[in-house]
């Protein structure tokens, strides 16, 4: 029989017993992990966030800005901690950051907020399943109130239901306060669930999701309706200045804007734009988000146009940002120094970070566009994207 990974029923988070770890995997592949095992963090303090700790993965880490944010909650200029491996993508935004700083800033909205968990219950046949859907909206207040037994942060906010044979979907629409939410809210939907089966006499069974809330997977339904927050960002950039710090012009981008908007549709793709998951992506990890809402969180529409001055008018719209500023990775040492860099750490501050983080991918969106139309695209690859 294998060994088993050691572990250490009294005190697991412990360098001691990474150490052990990593000397057991190394005499089982032959294999190093010193830098693995390079670290500053105290082992205790992953606890909640990893088992079988054995040390880190170290991602380089770059600085774009000043980038100038017009928000309700992100008032003024920002310097942006981003973690990536690709080469060009910190210059890529950096080089946007100015052009919108140099625009006046980008005004980014959150103009919607709800983290979901999606039950089903399932009846004898439709006219049933029908008639709990009525129950359900005239017993709102009580299940909600269920629910909300199990946090001091989240409220539910609406049930939409769904109908599909004798199965009726629910999908709980939370508010979760500085927290993502998704293991609040499923916890809240449980007992709210325990409760709806306790005084509704007919369901023959339910299940906590049946995949309406989608967690972790892309869906039109979260484009339509917004999981986590809905962010949109947008600027009016000068024509001359796309000229003089960008090599094109307004109407060289509103067409090739015209032109992929067609290329998306028939790929079928979950995003109009350019490469928002990028910058998501590299801000997730500074910040300690849990980067598989990536799935998610990558869904994009982008609208542009020309003014009457000939000036570019540009938006993005992110239906579905899974941010948070507290709980799971954003209380570590890191993650935490990253935060507080933003001025994002503490209570109230999540829209603060996805106001930043909209912005941050509107920069991208405008420097990539602009690369691959001037003709930068790959030679600035050539130049900033090779291990040398």
């Amino acid at each position: 029989m294998s060994e088993r990974i050691p572990r250490n029923k009294d005190n697991d988070y412990s360098e001691e017993i990474a150490r052990q770890r990593r000397d057991f995997v190394s005499q089982k592949t032959s294999t190093t992990l010193d830098n693995v095992g390079h670290y500053s963090i105290d082992p205790a303090a992953t606890a909640g966030n990893i088992e079988n700790f054995i040390g880190v993965a170290q991602v380089p880490m770059g600085l774009i800005g000043p980038l100038r944010v017009n928000g309700e909650h992100a008032a003024g200029d920002f310097y942006v901690p981003m973690a990536t491996s690709e080469g060009t993508l910190i210059a890529s935004y950096n080089r946007g950051a100015r052009l919108l700083s140099e625009s006046g800033g980008a005004k980014v909205t959150v103009v919607d907020d709800a983290m979901q968990r999606a039950p089903v219950f399932v009846f004898d046949d439709a006219r049933a399943a029908r008639d709990f859907g009525h129950w359900v909206d005239e017993n709102f207040a009580e299940i909600a109130a269920q629910a909300e037994t199990t946090t001091n942060s989240g409220k539910l906010r609406d049930i939409q239901q769904f109908a599909a044979g004798c199965l009726r979907y629910l999908r709980f629409n939370f508010t979760t306060g500085d927290a993502a939410g998704q293991n609040m809210v499923g916890k809240a939907t449980f007992v709210a669930c325990e409760w709806i089966a306790a005084n509704y006499p007919g369901i023959k069974r339910y299940m906590l999701t049946g995949a309406m809330d989608t967690d972790k997977k892309h869906s039109q339904l979260n484009t339509l309706h917004t999981r986590g927050k809905r962010v949109i960002a947008e600027v009016t950039i000068p024509n001359d200045l796309l000229k003089s710090r960008m090599n094109t012009s307004a109407e060289a981008l509103f067409k090739a804007r015209s032109i992929n908007q067609v290329g998306a549709f028939m790929a079928g793709s979950n995003n109009t734009g350019a490469h928002s998951a990028n910058g998501i992506t590299a801000v997730f990890i500074a910040t300690g988000q849990d980067v598989a809402n990536v799935a998610e969180s990558s869904a994009a529409v982008i609208y542009a146009d020309v003014d009457d001055s000939g000036n570019y008018y540009l938006s993005i719209t992110i239906p579905s940002l899974i941010v948070a500023t507290y709980g799971g990775g954003t209380g570590l040492p890191t993650q935490q120094e990253c935060l507080n860099l933003l001025g994002c750490n503490g209570t109230g501050k999540v829209h603060k970070l996805a106001e930043i983080i909209g912005a941050t991918v509107l920069a991208g969106e405008i420097s990539l566009m602009s690369a691959v139309l001037a003709g930068d695209w790959v030679t600035s690859h050539d130049a900033l994207g090779r291990n040398r």
